[in-house]
């Protein structure tokens, strides 16, 4: 367990939420098998009907997340044939009760890609949505090659994947990436008071429903190992290295 990861249970509802604020929520391999942990154990627990994923320390200038902690993967992997990170994806992915993200700043890689698995986002107004990648010399991850051109459309997802684009909570909401946005000083009130909606309702029709919609876990899964073998491979690459060199000098990267 770590402490950047706060783990609450109240009225049937999880709550993790990063709590990594100095960092920017930045995710380490730590907090990603906290993570794993708290869904894995709601995911056969009866007692509890919903979880939401959120960060705390929100306000100005705070993120939901800012994606991986790049210093705390470049020590090495935890875990090599199934790390944290992975052990994560497949948790959420697989989770087969109800997931809310509660998007309350900046959302960047992970940070968007993993509310893809959530059946439910909400986002404060000043949240916005990024997955810039290709701008790190990386490919896209969490089956979000798939998952995100399906939510938001195919021009509008290569335009977030290749130029780096930022959405804000507006244009996610208008583009159908988010369920509901709601100003910055009702966020977490109206984000806990939907999820007890969630968490009180019949949880086998919940369930169900569920399993109805999200019924292509192979094909996502065939995703996720294909988007893999990529990352692993650029991470390893010049250009990641260079795009790693660039952006710590704060200068243009360039690949010759």
């Amino acid at each position: 367990m770590t402490d950047h990861i706060r783990i609450e249970q109240s009225d049937r509802l999880i709550t993790v939420a990063f709590n990594r604020p100095d960092k920017r929520n930045a995710i380490t391999q730590d907090m990603y098998q906290a993570m794993t942990d708290a869904v894995n154990a709601y995911a056969v627990d009866d007692e509890n009907r919903a979880l939401m994923i959120t960060a705390d320390g929100a306000g100005d200038g705070a993120y939901f997340t800012a994606g991986n902690d790049l210093q705390d993967f470049a020590m090495g992997p935890r875990g090599e044939n199934n790390p944290p990170v992975i052990q994560f994806l497949h948790a959420i992915k697989d989770c087969p009760k109800p997931l809310i993200a509660a998007v309350n700043g900046p959302a960047i890689g992970v940070g968007l890609t993993l509310t893809l698995h959530c059946d439910l986002v909400y986002a404060a107004q000043s949240a916005t949505f990024s997955a810039p990648f290709v701008k790190l010399g990386l490919v896209p991850e969490a089956a979000s090659s798939l998952l995100l051109p399906e939510a938001i459309g195919m021009a509008a997802a290569m335009d977030v994947f290749m130029t780096g684009r930022t959405l804000t909570s507006e244009e996610a909401l208008r583009m159908g990436l988010i369920s509901r946005m709601f100003d910055d000083a009702e966020f977490d009130a109206r984000a806990r008071e939907l999820a007890m909606v969630v968490a009180n309702a019949a949880p086998n029709a919940m369930r169900h429903a569920k399993a109805l919609v999200r019924n292509r876990n192979a094909e996502i899964t065939d995703r996720m190992m294909a988007e893999s073998v990529h990352f692993a491979n650029q991470l390893q690459s010049p250009e990641f290295g260079e795009s790693v060199a660039a952006m710590m000098a704060k200068r243009p990267a360039f690949y010759p």
